[in-house]
């Protein structure tokens, strides 16, 4: 996969680096010349110093063949402008874009990104799972509905444990896509599934419903 990156900060750097890893073939801008040549150094050929706001810059990164763009600047605006750009004028299949404001998340998702990643609800998301009495992770909102995918840990003393979901009362508007046993291994989730203690079970729900599919999932007998 071809993987554009716009903003060489904290995020835009890990992202590269991760991808490539990955053996994807990225390449990432950066409007500052220090810190591009600093990456440059880093990375190698695959940075361009320059506005990966301007046309001409995203066109030297080789666009018009890009398989997904992510815009990772620390403007909303200018993150906002790199997208429309990439999916209207390049046509790029899909956009990515990092909100630095909670508020603009409903901006980028009616004028058409693709995937608008929270960063506020990242870190809280972070300090979250750090809160054992707080079991319930929100990941991320489903777009184009009141859906929303959540992360549920079964703690010891759970009624779940040892049931087959099939026994588990759950919620309307809910559904499990899959669980995560303690030691890693990944579970299509079906009624005969038994659930265990110290599960991670990633959720589909709406904000209505959270609160009765944690009861189920985690209260006691």
């Amino acid at each position: 996969m071809f993987i554009i990156i716009v903003g060489a900060g904290k995020v835009g750097r890990h992202l590269a680096k991760a991808f490539l890893k990955s053996k994807h073939e990225v390449v990432i801008t950066e409007r500052s010349p220090e810190r591009g040549e600093a990456i440059k150094e880093e990375l190698g050929g695959m940075v361009i110093v320059g506005d990966g706001c301007e046309e001409g810059v995203l066109m030297e990164t080789g666009i018009s063949r890009a398989d997904v763009l992510i815009a990772a600047t620390g403007s909303d605006e200018d993150n906002l402008a790199v997208c429309q750009t990439a999916k209207h004028r390049f046509h790029v299949p899909r956009t990515i874009s990092i909100i630095n404001n909670s508020s603009n998340e409903r901006l980028f998702r009616e004028l058409g990104v693709d995937v608008g990643v929270n960063t506020s609800q990242i870190i809280l998301s972070h300090i979250e799972e750090e809160l054992p009495a707080h079991p319930l992770i929100h990941l991320t909102d489903i777009k184009g509905s009141n859906q929303e995918v959540v992360k549920i840990r079964i703690p010891p003393d759970s009624a779940a444990v040892g049931k087959p979901l099939g026994e588990v009362p759950m919620p309307s508007d809910s559904a499990i896509s899959i669980i995560v046993r303690k030691d890693g291994t990944l579970l299509v989730p079906n009624s005969d599934v038994v659930l265990s203690s110290e599960d991670e079970v990633v959720a589909i729900t709406t904000p209505e419903r959270e609160e009765d599919l944690r009861d189920a999932l985690t209260g006691t007998a």
